[in-house]
This record gives C-alpha cells, structure tokens and sequence, in this order.
C-alpha cells in the first residue's frame, strides 16, 4: 500500500508550468470576486481586533504579519520540502536560492537590531525571546524527526497551514497528527532534558565573533552555498510566458513569484516581528493548545524540566482565546486561502485511506521534533540562523539529512513518490 501523496507537495517545476497557463487568461469574475470577498473579511478582522482586542496593538500587528507571511507563502511555494525535493529530484537551486535570501536578509536585519538591544554580545546576557536554543544530540535527534515527517507528510509545518489554504487533503491530518506528536514529545521531555538538553552549550555566534564577525560568518557561509549551488544546479527553464509583458494584477495574483522575492520578504517579514512582536514563529499556539489539551486529561507530568526557561517557540498553557501566535496562523491560512483561490490553485481533494495515514504519522514526527527542537522549520531553523544561533544550522541539517533518507528509503519502498 501506497502512503503518498502525488498532488500534495505540488513541486516548483509543475508550479511555474501552471502559472504560465492561467497567466494566459483573464482572472474569472466569480473566483476574483471571492478571493476578494475574503481579503475584505481580514481587513475588517484587523480593524475589529485593533478596536476591541486586548493588547490590541500586538494582536492585530500579529493578524497584519499573518496575514502577509501566507499570502507569500502561497505566491513563493516557499515549502522546504518541496525545495529540497526539488533538489534531491532535478538539481534544481532556485527554491534553495529563496531560502538563503530569507536567511541573508534576516542575519542583515538582526544584527542591526541586536545593535540597539544588546550593544555587548561578549557578556552572560542573549538577546530578549531570541531563538537560541542548546546545541546537542538532542537537537539533531529533533532534525531528523522534523525531517523524516516532512517527507511522509509531504511539507513542514508552515506549509501544510498554507497549503490547508490550498485545499490539501492531507494538511488537516498532518496538523492533527502534529498535536498527537506535541504530547507524545512533552511525555519524553524530561527523560531527554536530564539525559541531554539540560548539558548541552547554547552557542550563540556573536559572543564569541562579536556581532561584525557573526554577520561576516554568517553571509560567507550563504554566499558559498549559493556559489556551490549556481554551479552544480540546473535551473529549469521559465515558461515563456514569464517574458512577455503582463498585467501588474496577473503578475502579483496569478504568476508564481520567484524564490529569491519569496525569500526577501520572508526575510523582511521576520524582521517586522522581531522587532516588533517576538521571532517569526508558528508552533507556539499549536504547542500550548496541544499542552494544555494533556494537562486535561493528566496524561502529562505534573513538571516539565526547564521547558518554558528556553528561548524558542514557547508552548506555555494560555487562557486567553485570542493569542498573538494564534491570530498569526490564522491569517496564514486565511491569506493563502484567498490567494489560492485567486490563482486557480484552490483545489479540495476528498482524502484517501493514504493521505490520512500520511499526514497522521508525518505529522506526529513534526510535532515530536517541534517539542525537542524547541521549534520548527520557521522557529528554529529561520529564526535561529537569522539570530545567529549554532542551533538553527544544526537543526537544518538533521532535518535535511532525515527528509532525504525518508524519501529514499519511502521511495525504495514504494511507500513515498
């Protein structure tokens, strides 16, 4: 029996051929005007959360970055696992190139930040909500459990809420297995802490290079791996569509961004909300709600060793029904939503037998992995290598490795596509 899912992690290759098919018509009245109808329900949604919300200010900047990150998503295809199997698939740098513009831009961006914060890096101090999370066995174990459920559920995290957007038959099962893997990974917390988390050295790059030599670092180590990449890739041939001239609103609804413009504002959007709001995250409200699901039903230690004292995306139990993280996911899904549907690419599948298993077990894996890894792809990964934390490229290496054993091990099986 087959566990994947063919139209579910819809490739980049397959994507620009799309666009350049719909850029050839006319946006269709009905769609337009829903997509439309949607964007005007956020616009109202914003303005009734900065009027009765409360603290209004951070909730509705919350719902405003929401909102914007999904809509990028969506338009980028900005879904590590779609870029890395685009990789692993065809040699092909561009989705790769997107993510090393989004980490440029965010280690540019946070180190002129930590210089009005933090102006001494060499001292006891860390950035405030920073992640920086331990670097050890434990975190690479967290990668490739990250890694191994984006290959079974066919996206990370971030992209199985944009891709819910989308329609996806497998997302809902990938995010309800990642409740499932929340707890099962706060059930294995203190045994991991005391083991491992708790001895292992959070490495924070500008204490020991000072914040002009983590900067230098940083963006000579994503200079290189873009060098590497425009070498040995081959980049796949923009439909010709692409050259002709085109209506701006075609270009911005229908036509698939580049990976490098998705990656910019990726990069700029996390810029807004550390600065404003705290490092670009989107596991904090599944976690608590998952957290305080268990503490219900008492399936979880009456203490959890030194979770909530961690920078990252913090899963404490909250009692308020509008968070900040909350009304960020919500205008993720909402945002690409009306930009799918724009684009033509809202299509609702009714899920298999397969699309259930898949997202169910992926998801627990990324749920499991978010836990131990304090964070996910847009957390840990993102957020960490912008803040300069050792964490985040050992994170993103576990999580390639895992994603590309999986794959190879799903496909030599005929379980994976």
């Amino acid at each position: 029996m087959s566990i994947s899912d063919d139209g579910g992690a819809l490739d980049y290759e397959q994507a620009r051929r799309q666009s350049g098919a719909a850029e050839a018509s006319t946006l269709p009245p009905l769609r337009l005007f829903i997509a439309a109808a949607v964007l005007v329900g956020l616009a109202a949604a914003i303005h009734f959360v900065g009027r009765h919300a409360e603290p209004a200010t951070q909730l509705q900047l919350s719902l405003i970055l929401g909102v914007a990150f999904g809509f990028v998503l969506q338009r980028s295809r900005f879904c590590f696992f779609c870029i890395w199997k685009d990789w692993l698939d065809r040699r092909d740098p561009q989705g790769l190139l997107g993510i090393l513009t989004a980490l440029a831009v965010g280690l540019v961006g946070y180190t002129l930040i930590y210089g009005a914060w933090l102006p001494d890096p060499s001292g006891t101090r860390l950035p405030p909500t920073a992640h920086i999370g331990p670097v050890g066995p434990a975190l690479l174990l967290a990668g490739l459990a990250f890694g191994a459920g984006m290959a079974i559920s066919g996206s990370c995290i971030s992209a199985h809420l944009y891709r819910l957007g989308e329609g996806s038959p497998t997302s809902p099962f990938a995010l309800i297995g990642a409740v499932g893997g929340f707890i099962l990974g706060f059930l294995s917390w203190n045994p991991l802490y005391l083991g491992a988390i708790s001895e292992s050295p959070v490495l924070w790059l500008p204490r020991q290079l000072g914040y002009g030599g983590a900067l230098l670092a940083g963006l000579a180590v994503l200079g290189g791996l873009a060098y590497w990449l425009l070498r040995t890739g081959r980049p796949a041939p923009a439909p010709a569509a692409q050259h002709a001239a085109t209506d701006p609103l075609a270009t911005i609804f229908l036509r698939r961004w580049p990976a490098w413009l998705g990656g910019l504002f990726v990069g700029l959007i996390g810029i807004a909300a550390y600065l404003r709001l705290s490092p670009l995250g989107v596991t904090a409200e599944i976690g608590s709600r998952s957290r305080q699901l268990a503490t219900h039903f008492e399936l979880l230690p009456s203490r959890l060793e030194g979770l909530d004292s961690f920078r990252g995306c913090a899963t404490a139990i909250r009692d308020a029904l509008l968070t900040p993280n909350g009304l960020f996911i919500a205008g993720i899904v909402a945002s690409a939503f009306a930009a799918a549907l724009a684009a033509g690419e809202f299509k609702p599948k009714r899920p298999d037998g397969g699309h259930v298993l898949r997202g169910l077990i992926g998801g627990a894996l990324l749920g499991w992995g978010t836990v131990i890894g304090l964070g996910c792809t847009v957390g840990t990964l993102l957020s960490g290598i912008s803040a300069g934390a050792v964490s985040g490229w050992v994170f993103g290496l576990g999580l390639l490795v895992g994603t590309t054993l999986t794959l190879k091990l799903g496909r030599r099986l005929r379980l994976l596509a």
